[in-house]
């Protein structure tokens, strides 16, 4: 009797059971995972599986991020229809509805404060779509010249550094297979291990197959342990360690001269300059002994081939553009850039980081990294856009300093798009403080955020499952990211927003796009002859080829494995090298009596930027629950702090209270704090407002604090 139920029971779940796949790619790193959700049906119980799909990026690799991401997605928080601020409390409202008040609003505003009183904020986790989409809005259905992005606080100095030094900016000059066969490799300012764990693999093959690794980071982590030598050097000093490296490469004569002579403008100054340093000095500006100097850059002068990377570590400062710069005189210098093995790479932060600001999200660029205030990129884009160049607006400022705007009433309407500055910025106090000043925000987001809580208006987004469209990986590789799971509740994807909002506001003729695929043949249209060329990319090329690296000028084209064969982007076809001062012109934070430690951020493995996605995956959140202040042990005997007890870290700008972590892996003048958390914990309400003078990036990588027990600063 017994077996003969069981037998019913099985045969009943048998039949009611089913299982569905869909395709997509990881929502988080730049590496752009591709990967497969199934899902399980079991009488009304569903239960989800992540598994890895083989690409030429990831090689069907996962981390723990990808592993649980639908976590976020299915989460009972997910915004589902539009909300409206009344007396304080969000109330579900129609669609219609909330594109009525954004009419009402934003007309009133332009026609009150004039055509730039309104704002845009995008996002670098978005599609090229969607981000192309959102330049054209503000540039055409707002006339507004204000908009720019949070992956300004990504990229931008390695971009800057790169459109200087190479004549552009596509974040790797080689792709990923290359790395193995490489000799040598400098890493400077990455932790690859926790920030892009699916990338480790290919240095990893490096070393197994000869190749020495270079680790610059004021801390040991994942990364540095891999490395057969690591330059641990106080922060913010990395451009006067790349000084320390380049006189040694050029003094004991690892320069390339022919490659110099043949394509490169500026390399006598730099010679000149650096030959004038003490390598003493440069020591005691980095705390890098002169030996360990010297070991590195014999390493990489002498090797065949050799690779460098940047990331936040290098880039996130005041000088991080130029600090790159002199990185890149580095390769430059040895002739290690534009043949096999051998180049540049930009590690991006965040998914689409590359093609987020390729396409029109930056102040200054339009689509196909064209530059706005070129008479001849306007004309073009005018004419893709059915406009007169003349009713393109001009230049507007970047992303922190459009918060200043706002808090000066110089602004005061805004569109928001997947982003939370009030705990990604600098100086958050301000850009809280600014935001609630504004007469109306719009916020499109998965969550309400910290940021979207202080929004008039909160539309519902879309999640990776949901929204189709192309991603730029790391490498500058476009890919197509599959995207058929059901949209849930009145969710519309954030293509469809910005289309709807443009037709309440009169301008339907510009956006009456049917599909995300008709959205991305007017973008490769407007990139064709740009420096980011996507025109020879279609979705079904993509489909067909896994991803296809730009520029890509035509459908025949099999799209550029290395950039810098032959000529780099400049008129002349040089690359520019250009002296780089041991001390940045902007002033970093200094330590002093009253803030005596210097504080770094970034991240760990089982968050993402500010943690509002990932803290919504109970998987990932059990792994880190709380921020932390890592902190070397005789720093800490200094300040009567123990270990796993709370404290409090001041600086200028005011103060955040984390739990201690004690750990011989950090300088003893440093401590760490990841940026993942909010109010309390947020650690960018210690970071200064100074800016990259070129790139506009904040600095915050060095702040001056000083670090007191808890219990100390009660009593």
């Amino acid at each position: 009797m017994t077996e003969m139920l069981l037998n019913y029971f099985r045969t009943k779940q048998q039949k009611v059971e089913s299982e569905k796949t869909f395709e997509t790619q990881c929502p988080f790193c730049s590496m752009q995972c591709k990967m497969q959700l199934i899902e399980q049906s079991i009488v009304s119980r569903k239960t989800y599986k992540t598994i890895g799909k083989d690409n030429p990026t990831s090689e069907g690799r996962l981390c723990v991020k990808g592993l649980n991401a639908h976590q976020h997605a299915f989460h009972r928080e997910r915004l589902k229809y539009p909300l409206l601020k009344e007396n304080g409390q969000f109330v579900r409202i129609s669609w219609e509805e909330a594109l009525n008040k954004i009419k009402e609003n934003f007309t009133t505003i332009q026609a009150e404060d004039g055509q730039n009183a309104l704002a845009v904020y995008g996002s670098a986790s978005i599609t090229n779509e969607e981000a192309y989409l959102l330049g054209k809005f503000a540039r055409v259905a707002l006339k507004t010249k204000y908009i720019d992005y949070n992956g300004r606080f990504c990229m931008s100095a390695a971009a800057s550094a790169a459109n200087q030094t190479f004549g552009m900016d596509r974040g790797f000059t080689n792709s990923l297979s290359e790395i193995p066969n490489t000799r040598c490799i400098i890493l400077a300012g990455t932790n690859i291990a926790e920030c892009q764990p699916t990338i480790m693999p290919f240095f990893e093959k490096a070393r197994e197959n000869g190749a020495y690794l270079i680790a610059i980071d004021p801390r040991e982590t994942a990364t540095t342990k891999i490395a057969d030598l690591h330059l641990k050097l106080k922060p913010g000093t990395d451009a006067a360690l790349a000084n320390g490296l380049l006189k040694v490469i050029i003094e004991e004569n690892y320069i390339d001269r022919e490659f110099i002579r043949e394509r490169v403008n500026g390399f006598e100054g730099v010679k000149e300059f650096v030959t004038s340093l003490e390598l003493q000095e440069i020591e005691e500006i980095t705390g890098v002994p002169m030996e360990e100097i010297r070991k590195a850059a014999r390493k990489f002068g002498k090797e065949e081939t050799g690779m460098l990377y940047t990331a936040r570590g290098v880039e996130q400062q005041t000088d991080g553009s130029i600090a790159v710069r002199n990185f890149l005189n580095i390769l430059l210098s040895t002739g290690k850039i534009g043949r096999p093995n051998c180049g540049y790479g930009a590690i991006t932060g965040q998914g689409n980081g590359q093609g987020a600001r390729e396409h029109g999200q930056k102040a200054d660029q339009l689509p196909g990294y064209r530059s706005i205030e070129n008479v001849e990129d306007r004309t073009y884009i005018a004419k893709v856009w059915g406009l007169d160049p003349t009713e393109l607006p001009g230049k507007g400022v970047s992303a922190y300093e459009m918060m200043e705007k706002i808090h000066d009433g110089d602004i005061t309407g805004m569109l928001l798009m997947c982003s939370n500055p009030i705990i990604s910025s600098p100086n958050a106090h301000l850009v809280k403080e600014a935001l609630q000043k504004l007469k109306f925000f719009v916020a499109v987001d998965l969550f309400v955020s910290e940021t979207a809580q202080l929004a008039d208006l909160i539309l519902p987004a879309s999640s990776y499952l949901e929204d189709e469209g192309t991603m730029t990986n790391v490498e500058g590789r476009v890919t197509f990211r599959e995207a058929s799971y059901p949209c849930p509740g009145e969710v519309k994807h954030d293509w469809q927003i910005i289309c709807e909002i443009a037709r309440v506001l009169g301008k339907e003729e510009y956006f009456s796009y049917s599909s995300v695929e008709e959205i991305f043949h007017e973008l490769r249209l407007a990139s064709r002859g740009g420096k980011a060329d996507y025109f020879g990319i279609t979705y079904d090329r993509l489909r067909k080829e896994g991803g296809i690296l730009w520029p890509c000028p035509d459908l025949k084209h099999k799209g550029t494995k290395r950039l810098f064969e032959t000529s780099f982007a400049h008129a002349d076809g040089k690359a520019v090298m250009v002296a780089v001062p041991n001390k940045p012109a902007v002033t970093k934070d200094e330590v002093s009596d009253a803030f005596p430690l210097i504080l770094t951020t970034g991240r760990v493995m089982s968050h993402y930027l500010t943690g509002v996605q990932t803290r919504k995956s109970a998987a990932l959140a059990a792994r880190n629950v709380e921020a932390f202040m890592q902190i070397h042990p005789s720093t800490a005997s200094i300040y009567r702090i123990e270990d796993h007890t709370l404290v409090k870290i001041e600086s200028k700008r005011g103060s955040i209270v984390v739990r201690s972590k004690l750990s011989e892996t950090i300088r003893k003048d440093t401590v760490f704090v990841p940026f993942h958390w909010v109010d309390s914990q947020n650690v960018n309400l210690l970071i200064a407002r100074d800016l990259d003078p070129d790139c506009r990036m904040p600095g915050f990588k060095v702040s001056a604090v000083r670090v007191s027990p808890l219990i100390d600063s009660v009593f």
